[in-house]
């Protein structure tokens, strides 16, 4: 693991090499109509499609609090974090039994079942779901715990991909998230949550 120190040392050297671009390059010019399923999407509810596309991609919206914690409980995972934004949102529905940091110790890593954190949004043709470091609490609560839970606030549903880049404007740090972590790397066989969340969970509020 990076220490703090080494991680600084890259950041500054990448932020030094930035420093005499006096602005970024400008985004490529692409059609606003090259949404693949935007005809067949006209009209849905977009909460409804997000679940649709997640379930195709072995990932799982919710819309309440206490079907996530159900969830939680079924799967044995009963320690993990949370945002410290949302916690007083979420508390009143997790039971003692659940014990949850809102502070995220990452040389502990291995304690946290589960990370729950704030998502930019989520696109429903696609069941993806959008981080950024604005809101994304901490990135290793949403990396290494096996389950993750993005809360999207229901405004933030995005119907297609240039939808959500129009929206998300120049953010140099989205990370786009299709389904739990897979890989197929060894003899072609698919194998979900090696390099990330074997759980990617949407928590649809609003």
């Amino acid at each position: 693991m990076t220490a703090p120190d080494d991680r600084e040392s890259i950041l500054s050297r990448v932020r030094g090499a930035l420093a005499p671009l006096h602005e970024r390059a400008p985004l490529p010019d692409y059609s606003t109509e090259i949404a693949v399923m935007r005809s067949l999407v006209a009209g849905r509810d977009l909460v409804e499609l997000l679940g649709e596309r997640m379930k195709r991609v072995n990932g799982l919206a919710l819309t309440e609090v206490a079907a996530l914690v159900a969830h939680l409980r079924a799967g044995g995972w009963l320690h993990g974090y949370c945002d410290p934004v949302l916690w007083p949102r979420l508390a009143p529905h997790f039971g003692a039994e659940l014990k949850v940091e809102t502070e995220f110790d990452r040389t502990r890593v291995d304690d946290y079942a589960f990370g729950i954190t704030r998502a930019a949004g989520a696109i429903a043709e696609s069941g993806t779901l959008i981080l950024h470091d604005a809101t994304t609490s901490r990135r290793l609560a949403a990396l290494t715990p096996w389950v993750h839970v993005a809360v999207v606030e229901r405004a933030q549903i995005f119907s297609d991909l240039p939808q959500a880049v129009a929206a998300l404007g120049r953010d140099p740090n989205v990370i786009w998230c299709t389904g739990p972590s897979k890989t197929a790397d060894v003899e072609g066989i698919l194998i979900e949550g090696v390099h990330g969340p074997g759980q990617q969970i949407a928590l649809v509020l609003g």
